[in-house]
């Protein structure tokens, strides 16, 4: 069994390492904040105190961090990640950077990694599908590193391979897209329906019972009316998310009409204080201020 090692053990990456040490496999992890992985210690998970060292001791690393920043100060220096890799390991890197980051460092793992490999493997899906192990796993890099890993993700959910290194998280971003889209759509016709006096509840499971019901409405329905303390979805990584999008848009010359709509509203519902709240906050967004002027 693949011995596996975790650098960031927040909402995600934690409920993750806790899949794997309830699977069996022998976990190590490393985090800025050592309090938060206690419940983890407390299921076995052998903490350890550089990233480095989380690499030297796994057979598959894994990364789950917020943005390019903070994946580029795990990999780096004397205590990094490239630092602890060695033949025959394979860095899996479970965040959603820049496609333009994320190749950059797998050419480093190439050049400095002494035999490692890098994949990027970002996820879609959220906290609540990562404790079922239903999350969809877009993996960009080489074959036979993902055919060699493939079982250990199927642990989190259903792995497929794109192709090469940088492209799981172009498809990553192509689904947050829509993932946006339809979230500020929603919350659009049930603000509409709410002003016109319709009862919110009956009008947002009305809708998302019919067609245009997909899984996700369906799962956040609850949380549009009532924002959760915990949330599945941050609405600052979902905005880092869509602007990541918008740069590759660009770069590729395509438009993205949907995603300039959503980050309009993301931007507004950042000023508004809403950066750590679950994406279905936007509706929230729209209500704090009807007028479309703002957007």
């Amino acid at each position: 069994m693949e011995t596996i090692g975790f650098v960031g053990l927040g909402h995600m990456g934690g409920n993750m390492a806790a899949r794997y040490l309830g699977a069996g496999y022998p976990v190590y992890g490393e985090s800025r904040d050592r309090d938060e992985a206690r419940w983890l210690t407390d299921q076995g998970l052998h903490w350890v105190s550089t990233p480095r060292a989380v690499a030297e001791a796994a057979d598959v690393v894994m990364t789950s961090l917020p943005d390019d920043k903070v994946v580029e100060s795990v990999a780096a220096g004397r205590d990094g990640v490239l630092a602890g890799l060695g033949e025959g390991k394979i860095w899996a890197d479970l965040s959603t950077l820049s496609p333009r980051a994320s190749r950059e460092l797998a050419a480093r793992v190439r050049r400095e990694g002494n035999g490692g490999q890098m994949l990027d493997t970002p996820v879609s899906g959220s906290v609540p599908q990562v404790k079922t192990g239903t999350l969809t796993i877009l993996v960009g890099g080489e074959t036979a590193a993902f055919r060699r890993i493939e079982p250990v993700l199927r642990v989190l959910g259903t792995p497929v391979h794109v192709s090469a290194n940088g492209q799981g998280l172009v498809l990553k971003l192509a689904i947050n897209i829509s993932l946006a889209a339809q979230m500020l759509a929603f919350s659009e016709g049930l603000l509409l329906a709410a002003r016109d006096g319709i009862d919110p509840h009956l009008a947002a499971k009305a809708m998302s019972d019919s067609a245009i019901g997909s899984p996700m409405l369906k799962a956040r329905v609850p949380l549009v009316l009532d924002q959760p303390e915990e949330t599945w979805f941050d609405f600052s990584l979902m905005h880092k998310d869509i602007r990541l999008a918008l740069t590759a848009g660009r770069e590729h010359d395509v438009p993205l009409p949907s995603a300039q709509a959503a980050d309009k509203v993301l931007t507004r519902g950042t000023d508004l204080g809403y950066l750590h709240r679950d994406i279905a906050a936007m509706f929230a967004v729209l209500g704090a201020d009807a007028s479309t002027a703002s957007y």
